[in-house]
């Protein structure tokens, strides 16, 4: 199997891929993303190598990328060179000396050549053993929901989430930066994201409709529940209209579970002034949702701080975890034959422009040389059906095996 840098680097190439290849070829950790209803995409890259481990602090924290596991310390890419760029991959914004040393020393150009150098060292986090087992089939994921339904008839859990994997091997004519790109244009309402971090040799890839949260340039603190799934598609192979779908008891259940998590978070904290909006239905690519807002003005009740308390309440929440938390945990430690890494973590740019924007990493897939591995999860309550249960996260994984297939 070639490395990742054997297997994509090109010369012939804009500057966008032209600075992705440099990354690859020196071994630095960068990310590049777009951000929901914007046409610009954003780049950054840590010169120094590898990402840090670093709690999340969003007073504290300079400017770059963090990249949070299910469980476990978040990483942090820092920004020591940043690049905007638009829809026909054009710069944007101005160019600084910083950028200037880099593209001199690094920055190649058609007739060059890159230079792979040996993979750095891959960190010993995550449960090789366990992700190297059989795949996932139907079978196998109606026992675990089977085993998850007991224990809620028992009143250990109201709501768990399983997830399950897909490996699949990526097609020859695979471009990550095509793969991208295409995700960028079929998910315009998502946050989509292309990390790559050395320490791990492998790329995370992913479109995500839900944010965790975000703080922008007026202090607007922001978060949401998102839960409840449907295919976005009539059996006859057209798009259905929001006023079309229509939601079980289960999918309503679902969803208020993790509105009613966020609003104990809230209690926790004492905080009663926010402002709530919906639920309502939403399309995110082929499936559909059902998302409620919250909205705080952090200025207003001098909370400066309320986006790095609400990251340390909400995460994981209840939509990619269950309630309460604890029993959720062991359960899914208990049935998950796969270790989630980043899958149900959270990612995104933290103080970039003044604003920083953290989603809940979902319809992402991680490559490694020429193998992809999809995640998807489903919510498990006492309505649940453990067939249809399978067939939600199968829909899920469709999210993103378009851009590859």
């Amino acid at each position: 199997m070639s490395s990742i840098s054997e297997k994509y680097v090109t010369t012939k190439s804009p500057k966008v891929q032209n600075l992705w290849e440099v990354a690859l070829s020196e071994g630095f950790p960068i990310a590049l993303w777009q951000l929901p209803k914007t046409s610009e995409k954003q780049l950054i890259i840590d010169l120094s190598g590898r990402a840090s481990r670093t709690k999340v602090d969003l007073e504290e924290m300079p400017s770059g990328f963090v990249m949070s596991p299910f469980q476990g310390e978040s990483l942090f890419i820092k920004n020591d060179i940043y690049y905007r760029f638009d829809t026909d991959n054009q710069q944007v914004n101005d160019t600084t000396v910083e950028q200037e040393i880099f593209e001199k020393q690094y920055l190649v150009f058609a007739d060059e050549k890159v230079k792979t150098k040996k993979p750095p060292q891959v960190y010993p986090d995550f449960n090789l053993e366990k992700d190297n087992l059989e795949q996932y089939n139907e079978k196998v994921f109606a026992e675990m929901v089977s085993n998850a339904l007991t224990s809620i008839e028992k009143g250990e859990v109201q709501k768990v989430v399983l997830s399950r994997t897909k490996k699949i091997t990526l097609p020859d004519t695979f471009e990550v930066i095509e793969a991208f790109k295409k995700l960028c244009v079929i998910y315009p309402n998502a946050f989509v994201s292309l990390v790559y971090l050395p320490e791990y040799q492998c790329f995370w890839l992913g479109a995500t409709p839900e944010i965790l949260v975000s703080m922008d340039k007026d202090d607007k603190f922001r978060t949401m529940s998102l839960a409840g799934t449907q295919s976005a598609i009539s059996k006859s192979g057209e798009i259905l209209s929001i006023n079309e779908i229509r939601w079980s008891h289960k999918e309503i259940e679902e969803q208020a579970f993790v509105s009613r998590y966020i609003i104990e978070c809230f209690k926790k904290i004492r905080l009663r002034e926010y402002h709530e909006s919906g639920p309502k239905t939403v399309q995110a690519g082929n499936l559909m949702h059902l998302r409620t807002d919250y909205m705080v003005d952090t200025q207003a009740l001098d909370f400066p701080q309320l986006g790095t308390v609400m990251i340390e309440l909400l995460h994981p929440t209840s939509a990619v975890c269950g309630m309460p938390k604890p029993p959720a945990l062991r359960i899914i430690a208990e049935q998950e034959l796969h270790d989630r890494e980043f899958y149900s973590g959270f990612l995104g740019p933290v103080n970039i422009q003044e604003e920083s924007h953290l989603f809940v990493n979902l319809r992402t897939m991680k490559i490694n040389g020429n193998e992809a591995t999809l995640y998807a999860g489903c919510g498990i309550t006492e309505d649940s059906n453990p067939l249809k249960e399978w067939s939600e996260t199968e829909m899920k994984i469709q999210t993103l095996m378009g851009v590859i297939l």
